[in-house]
């Protein structure tokens, strides 16, 4: 927190008024840090993409302003029901594009959307462990995780270039 202050050009009292612990200051920065993802999502023109290259839009996008945040690969893990509430309005993006794939062909069908998403979830939080163990950069965390989406969702790697 002192180091949050220095940084900000303020005391460390007035850090604690407006965040009484560390968690809640880390509670902030990811709230910010999804709106604004958010935010990219709304401008990014989504909606009048196919679902595949949307979905790697969306992707593109979130590795963006994530990019703007690398200490979040290093916080500790909170629960799954943590994790979805903090990224609800992304979750439902995302599972929206996969449906409309599915029911337009873009994607594989095979598999409920539901599923998809959350096994697109596990690929994120593996890459985010490999990043923790220091077995992989954020960039190649980033990529690997890219790429698995894509193959589990049946989308060719061509519309990701």
């Amino acid at each position: 927190m002192e180091d949050i202050a220095r940084a900000a050009g303020v005391s460390r009292q007035t850090v604690y008024a407006h965040f009484p612990t560390r968690e809640a200051l880390l509670d902030a920065v990811i709230e910010h840090a999804t709106a604004e993802v958010t935010a990219a999502f709304d401008t990014a023109g989504l909606d009048d993409l196919p679902p595949a290259a949307a979905l790697v839009r969306l992707l593109d996008t979130g590795w963006q302003v994530t990019a703007r945040y690398p200490f979040v690969w290093h916080l500790p893990a909170v629960s799954a029901e943590q994790d979805a509430s903090r990224h609800a309005s992304i979750l439902d993006r995302m599972l929206e594009l996969i449906r409309r794939g599915q029911e337009n062909g873009d994607l594989d069908a095979t598999l409920p959307a539901g599923w998809l998403l959350t096994a697109s979830l596990a690929l994120g939080r593996a890459a985010e462990q490999e990043v923790k163990a220091g077995r992989m950069t954020i960039e190649e965390a980033t990529t690997a995780a890219h790429h698995s989406f894509l193959r589990l969702l049946g989308v060719a790697d061509s519309i990701h270039g």
